[in-house]
């Protein structure tokens, strides 16, 4: 049964009930291959990492797969991790790199639990608007293509409670095509099987229509 969670980002650590879940679902602790955001840049991921430190999540050798790693050793280690962590940051630069790197397709097949965080979880997800009135580096607003490992889309970490009218007029077009699931700040999705589950405040973009869910814990 495939594990996957879309997380937005946490000020701190995981909430109690988020790190209590995924101590149940991480078992094989062997490797953590971490997804640059900005692969050019050296970026180590320490806060993501942090969090499963905090949550008492540990493995026995971390990666960190950018530019300085190459494109076959990459995908050596996608197939073989426990975990596969996209870390924050730029959307498109990751997008791309996973693309060049041919990553998308490998972790689509992988069973390792994948866990995306922010600009991650974006790119986990099967399609996703980027919008300048999102704060992404583009002129024009466009749909781009994720991995795919669900058939939704996420919009991550943004300021949802003080822009709905807005986050709600520039997503109508593609709710009206996929499901679009939307949070703000401490917030996550854990997709287990045909299971869902909320954490925090996340609302659920449909046929224009934007409602809250329920929490599951």
């Amino acid at each position: 049964m495939k594990t996957h969670y879309y997380l937005g980002w946490f000020s701190n650590f995981f909430p109690e009930n988020l790190g209590r879940v995924l101590q149940e679902d991480i078992t094989d602790r062997k490797s953590l291959a971490m997804i640059s955001s900005n692969p050019s840049i050296y970026d180590d991921g320490a806060t993501e990492r942090s969090w499963l430190d905090q949550a008492g999540i540990m493995f026995d050798k971390y990666y960190l797969i950018n530019y300085r790693v190459q494109k076959e050793e990459a995908q050596k280690l996608i197939q073989n991790a426990s975990v596969i962590f996209l870390l924050g940051g730029n959307i498109l630069k990751q997008n791309g790199f996973l693309m060049e790197y041919e990553l998308s397709g490998l972790i689509k097949k992988s069973s390792a639990v994948v866990i995306g965080a922010s600009a991650g979880s974006i790119n986990m997800s099967a399609k996703f608007l980027c919008s300048k009135n999102f704060g992404d580096e583009v002129e024009v607003s466009s749909v781009y293509d994720g991995i795919g490992l669900e058939d939704f889309s996420v919009l991550s970490h943004f300021d949802l409670e003080s822009n709905m009218e807005l986050v709600q007029s520039e997503l109508s077009p593609l709710s009206e095509e996929i499901n679009i699931y939307a949070s703000n700040k401490d917030c996550a999705l854990r997709l287990k099987g045909d299971k869902m589950d909320v954490f925090g405040d996340v609302y659920l973009i449909s046929n224009s229509n934007i409602r809250k869910l329920d929490e599951t814990f």
